[in-house]
């Protein structure tokens, strides 16, 4: 009876713990599902007919909750993934925004110009870092015909964008010219010997206050002259009465006599 009995405690307690083992398995895979199922993540929607090529705003978008399971790396989670970005398709009311149909927003205002990238190298220098909406001049050094030139290429031009990487660091920029001037710079692009972009907005403010200074140093120099005419004109006539006086002397003297 004894060895029976030791036996039935030793089976009921290996039962016991294999189904604690069981359980404890059973109870970590539906924590595992629920945590997958049971936690939502919102994306983004079009909440009405959204026109292919027409910017996305706000008003025609919305959200909507799935599962974080079914999360994959083209939805739209984040807000400033549609700033400034267009549909190459069409959507319709719910459909769902991914990453792979939208595209970044032509900034080129004209229909007749068009963007050209330039990105710093060994040939294209920037002398300073640029921002969006600042105007440049293009200065090109090449050789033609075994002759070294250094002129003007390009004034004026427009900075539509900005190029940074990762860390934020100033890249190059998207020049918004005319398309006459594209190809052209595009060969400079590809053929000159350097490229050198200055920024260009900047001295007008001086030069129309230096302007101005010489203006005030010419008006202030004017009366200067009038003045130092005066007294010379007031000298002459004492001149003459001097001279006037000394002859009237010897006629009196021959009245005494």
């Amino acid at each position: 009876m004894l060895e029976s009995k030791r036996k039935a405690i030793i089976f009921i307690v290996l039962s016991i713990l294999l189904a604690v083992t069981a359980g404890f398995l059973v109870l970590k895979k539906v924590q595992a599902l629920n945590t997958n199922l049971g936690t939502s993540v919102k994306i983004f929607v079009a909440d009405k007919e959204i026109a292919s090529r027409s910017l996305i705003t706000p008003d025609n978008v919305k959200t909507e909750e799935i599962p974080k399971k079914f999360l994959r790396d083209y939805h739209v989670t984040n807000v400033d993934d549609l700033v400034n970005k267009v549909s190459v398709v069409p959507l319709s009311a719910g459909d769902m925004i991914t990453k792979n149909i939208l595209k970044q927003a032509s900034s080129v205002v004209d229909e007749n110009n068009r963007i050209i990238t330039l990105m710093q190298n060994e040939r294209v220098y920037f002398d300073e870092q640029l921002e969006a909406l600042d105007r440049v001049d293009i200065i090109v050094s090449h050789r033609f015909n075994d002759k070294e030139e250094t002129t003007v290429f390009m004034k004026d031009v427009k900075v539509a964008r900005v190029a940074k990487n990762k860390d934020k660091e100033f890249k190059g920029v998207q020049l918004e010219v005319s398309l006459e001037k594209a190809p052209e710079l595009i060969h400079m692009q590809n053929y000159a010997d350097s490229l050198r972009i200055i920024k260009a907005n900047v001295g007008k403010q001086e030069k129309s206050e230096v302007g101005e200074s010489e203006k005030a140093e010419e008006t202030k120099a004017e009366p200067q002259p009038e003045k130092k005419e005066e007294p010379k004109q007031e000298t002459q006539p004492k001149q003459e009465d001097s001279k006037s006086e000394k002859p009237a002397k010897p006629e009196e003297k021959p009245k005494q006599e």
